[in-house]
């Protein structure tokens, strides 16, 4: 008779919100379904969309008998790491000028974060950091299994007001020890869509640079938020140019749709190129120990695009196609909310930037949308914009209203 398994007691662990949300919206038998929680865009039949320049290049590079399958450097492909450095800090960056900053190549936005963690943490001995509350979730996971054991939040989304504290982030960030590590979303902040102005900004880098605080970049959508790289760059070059040192962890996924293909990239800012070399080699051995080496084809992909001028100028249309989508449906949201009469100001939706919104929907408004109405998303209210098409958007918008209408949030009529 065999003996009791050792798995016998490993526990279950818990599901992944987003990833339960979406086997649950494929189960549904619903004629009427929507997905708004996956961070994944769509085009306005709600199909996934693959940009033409991507399929482009893609046949191009399967064609090409000069490349090969050999392992790639442990720090990635050189093209794509110069490219990708240079299309966050700008072709006329001084910090790139000045040789100070470079790039290595990451599984995608995640990978990216937990590199720069691991260095942080066992190199620079650092274990303070601080993230925006409400953030994306791994935010908070990756630094406390990388090893920080001071983890924080400072405010961010004004629940009532349905916008950014300032206030008080920058109070939370005063009371930051000196080298504490600050996440910071470069654009369209996931998950409230709410972003910092740019004199807003300001006041954030006057404060980390008293304070000497580490600014972390999280990268996800440069591009993809307002269809213009540069501006959804402002924020990191502006630090840049302040004489910050720093940490920019980008992805690929979104701005170039290339989800599953994992191609990130994590650029380093220095006060010296001098360091340069010792910076590399310890990254170097971070990502041999955790992964060996980086995956290719996302890589050579966005490397063939932003090293093409061509093809280059493809995806900027692209990016401003998808964009704007986004921003017609933030428009017939609001506009038809609004129009329905319901309860409370919806201004927030079209104030917001990006892929998400933070809707201000409570948890039980929440429940009658999926419960009653088959329409999917997070429990915290945040929805996917991409979701939203033509062929949906009253039928969200009826349902949203009835919600509210049914479960009135009163600090929040109060409030507005």
């Amino acid at each position: 008779m065999m003996s009791t398994s050792i798995f016998a007691n490993v526990p279950k662990g818990p599901a992944i919100e987003v990833f339960a949300l979406t086997r649950a919206f494929q189960d549904d038998a619903s004629t009427k379904k929507v997905d708004l929680s996956v961070g994944a865009y769509r085009t306005d039949a709600g199909q996934p969309w693959v940009l033409p320049v991507v399929r482009k290049t893609e046949v191009g590079i399967a064609t090409d008998e000069l490349i090969n399958h050999e392992y790639l450097p442990v720090t990635g492909l050189d093209s794509f790491t110069r490219a990708a450095t240079e299309l966050v800090l700008g072709s006329g960056s001084i910090a790139l000028k000045e040789k100070r900053a470079f790039g290595v190549q990451t599984i995608s936005g995640t990978g990216a974060l937990r590199v720069a963690a691991e260095f942080l943490h066992h190199q620079l001995k650092r274990q303070t950091v601080y993230y925006s509350n409400p953030t994306w979730e791994n935010h908070h996971k990756i630094f406390a299994d990388t090893g920080f054991t001071k983890l924080h939040s400072y405010r961010y989304w004004d629940q009532n007001k349905r916008q950014l504290d300032l206030e008080g982030m920058l109070a939370d960030l005063d009371q930051a020890p000196a080298e504490s590590v600050i996440i910071l979303h470069a654009c369209a902040h996931n998950p409230t869509g709410m972003d910092p102005t740019q004199d807003q900004w300001k006041q954030i880098a006057d404060l980390m640079q008293r304070k000497k605080l580490f600014p972390l970049f999280d990268s996800a959508y440069q591009g993809f938020a307002s269809g213009d790289p540069d501006l959804d760059a402002w924020a990191i070059r502006y630090f840049v140019d302040r004489g910050f040192e720093l940490f920019v962890c980008q992805s690929f996924a979104k701005n170039f749709g290339l989800y599953c293909e994992r191609a990130g990239n994590l650029t380093i800012v220095q006060q010296s190129g001098s360091t340069r070399d010792m910076i590399h080699s310890q990254l170097a051995l971070i990502i041999y120990i955790r992964y060996s080496n980086p995956p290719a084809y996302g890589a050579r992909i966005v490397s063939k695009v932003l090293n093409t001028p061509e093809l280059r100028q493809e995806w900027m249309e692209s990016i401003k196609s998808m964009s704007s989508r986004i921003r017609q449906m933030r428009k017939l949201l609001r506009d038809k909310l609004v129009a329905l009469g319901t309860p409370g100001n919806w201004d927030h939706i079209v104030n917001q930037i990006g892929m998400f919104s933070y809707t201000g929907l409570n948890e039980k408004q929440v429940g009658v949308l999926l419960k009653d109405y088959h329409i999917y998303l997070l429990k915290t209210g945040r929805i996917n914009m991409c979701g939203l098409n033509t062929g949906n958007i009253d039928y969200v918008a009826t349902a949203i209203n009835a919600a509210v209408t049914f479960f009135p949030a009163t600090a929040y009529k109060n409030k507005l």
